[in-house]
């Protein structure tokens, strides 16, 4: 990767340091992950058709854990998507996020899920929030866990991060499985946190930072090569 030395003001500028005072470039909206099982790599403008399918497909199987969209608005319209997924384009160019559409290796052009780094949030704090979902058809397979672990490295490998946040309701217990099966601390209760679905729900706290992460992957590596 190229390297450049950033200016002191670091609030507009799409590098993040990563330890040693070492600066990277952002990571290419080509960037795609590899897992053993799915592809994963950021939307394009020529999936809002298989997008919008998903939307549609997953729509009841979402209601209940996304915000209500704005009165007549309809998020899986083609506008809709077109917007978000250049919205998404834009905000990866400049850091403030990352989308990865997740697709099974087989079936690369029908997506599976989403996987986000949303709000990056650099000065002294250099975090993302995590948000994910899954399809309907595609649940109870681990699925969604190999994606999460595998965009967490690259959250804390060339996105150059250091801590990453998820915010879960009680009540659904399958994200909670998940997010304490990936190593995440809970650090937290946050009461009417956000709005979903139309309420103002309760949210439990998790957080990762990148030593955590490092530490377990070098544990992981150490033990697989013990005779």
């Amino acid at each position: 990767m190229t390297t450049q030395r950033p200016p002191d003001d670091l609030s507009d500028w799409p590098f993040f340091p990563v330890r040693d005072r070492t600066f990277y470039v952002l990571p290419p909206l080509s960037t795609r992950i590899v897992t053993p099982r799915l592809v994963m790599r950021a939307p394009r403008t020529g999936d809002v058709g298989e997008i919008r399918r998903m939307l549609r497909h997953n729509h009841a199987h979402l209601k209940p854990w996304n915000p209500a969209p704005p009165a007549g608005e309809d998020p899986s319209s083609i506008t809709e998507i077109t917007k978000s997924v250049l919205r998404q384009r834009r905000e990866w160019k400049t850091g403030r996020s990352f989308v990865f559409m997740p697709a099974l290796r087989e079936a690369p052009a029908c997506f599976v899920g989403k996987v986000a780094l949303n709000g990056i949030m650099r000065g002294a704090m250099y975090g993302a929030y995590l948000g994910y979902w899954m399809d309907v058809d595609h649940q109870g397979k681990g699925l969604v866990t190999e994606a999460i672990a595998a965009v967490l490295d690259f959250a804390f490998g060339p996105a150059g991060l250091h801590r990453i946040q998820a915010a879960i309701m009680p009540r659904n217990e399958k994200s909670l499985r998940v997010i304490e099966k990936l190593g995440f601390r809970r650090e937290g209760y946050a009461e009417r946190y956000l709005q979903i679905a139309g309420r103002w729900e309760d949210h439990l706290l998790f957080a990762r930072t990148r030593e955590e992460h490092l530490g377990e992957s070098i544990s992981s590596a150490r033990e697989s090569t013990q005779p």
